[in-house]
Parts: structure tokens; sequence; C-alpha cells
């Protein structure tokens, strides 16, 4: 019985490590008006989707490792509503250091990430792409 129960865990250990969301992994924002972008890392995170920034670059693509905001979350509380569709969460912008609703579309290793006000009716967005 022991390693019937023992088995059973591991299966379901493993099932979980196998269905990792599609949307997990390392994005390269766009860059923004001084040409500088940032790496974000996307994962699963209390049954949502969120993501922190992982590093920041400038536009000759040096690390800026005293950028303020490394490990800050960026996006949290986005729900998976299947195809490739996401909703429901929060996205922070750095530049503006404000949040807005968020809502997302995954296409191949394309991810277009938008935040949204007004009920989203008034969306602006990027599309990140990934790099891992």
């Amino acid at each position: 019985m022991k390693k019937w129960v023992l088995g059973l865990a591991m299966g379901l250990g493993l099932s979980g490590v196998a269905s990792a969301d599609p949307a997990a992994g390392m994005w390269r924002t766009a860059p923004g008006d001084t040409g500088g972008y940032l790496h974000v890392a996307i994962a699963t995170c209390g049954g949502a989707i969120c993501g922190k920034i992982d590093s920041a670059y400038d536009k000759s693509g040096a690390v800026q490792a005293d950028y303020e905001h490394l490990g800050k979350k960026m996006l949290w509380g986005m729900s998976g509503d299947g195809a490739g569709y996401y909703s429901g969460g929060k996205i922070w912008a750095p530049d503006s250091d404000k949040t807005y609703s968020s809502k997302m579309s995954l296409s191949g290793n394309t991810l277009e990430v938008k935040g949204c006000v007004a009920g989203g009716l008034i969306c602006r967005g990027q599309d990140w792409t990934r790099i891992k």
C-alpha cells in the first residue's frame, strides 16, 4: 500500500511538471522610449500566472545591474482562458508607475501583453518575445 501511495504521489508530481503553462518562461519586453528593455520571468503562482522583472538592459544590450525594480512583480493574477488567451490579471508599468487590468494572448514565441483602463475599452500593449 505504501508503494502504491508513493507511486501515485510521484506520478502526480511529475504530471504537474509536464503540464507547465505555455506562457511560462523568460520574456523580453519591447524596447521603451529610451531603447532599454526588460527580461520578465513568467510562471504559475497561486493557481494563476505571474511575472517578475528578472533583468534590465539599456539600448546597447548592456545589463543594468542597478535597475531599481529588479525582482519586482510586474504581472499577477492572470488566468488562462484557453487557446492562448489570458485575462483577469494586473500589470504594473514601470514607465508610468501605474497598475492596469491586463490581458495577454500567446502565439508561438510572441506574447501580446496589454494593460487596460475603462473596463478594457482603452488598452496599450507590447509584443514580448520568448527568450527561454
